[in-house]
């Protein structure tokens, strides 16, 4: 049975990852079966809307995330650092065993001038799983309340 403080540790491994900018780690923090991230503006999710900024719907298109962000793109964007603030609202056991966990975030950036302000602010809808004694997100999805952002976005929120 998957506990809060096995859904909390995953979480913060994933905001490391992130502020680290270490890409090959925050993929580590979803399913290798079925794992997925969706990006998603909130109007865009309240009228159903399929359109996202960021689909990641499995394994495969995670890793393209990671190759475009560290080979394909590197040298060709403004970098910038992140920092993540979560603040858990809610938390269910779901069919399957799984957890059903809803955060709200905040998402600040810095430039490399030192420039900081807030990317975007929005929830994530998260479903954990446990395979094998890995925990890990079978999906995640970013809720944006943010419609315009400062920058582009580059990486994951």
């Amino acid at each position: 049975m998957l506990t809060i403080e096995q859904a909390e540790e995953l979480q913060i491994a994933y905001l490391s990852a992130l502020n680290r900018r270490d890409m090959h780690a925050w993929m580590e923090s979803f399913s290798k079966q079925h794992g997925s991230y969706t990006c998603i503006a909130r109007e865009n999710e309240e009228q159903g809307l399929p359109l996202a900024l960021m689909l990641d719907d499995c394994p495969e298109r995670l890793l393209d995330r990671v190759k475009y962000i560290t080979e394909v793109w590197a040298g060709t964007f403004e970098d910038y650092h992140t920092r993540h603030f979560v603040q858990r609202l809610s938390s269910s056991v779901v069919e399957g065993g799984l957890l059903s966990v809803s955060s709200n975030f905040v998402v600040a950036y810095t430039t490399m001038k030192g420039r900081s302000e807030i990317l975007v602010a929005g929830t994530y809808e998260d479903v954990i799983a446990n395979e094998g004694g890995r925990v890990c997100f079978k999906s995640k999805r970013a809720v944006l309340d943010t419609t315009v952002t400062p920058r582009y976005l580059v990486y994951p929120v």
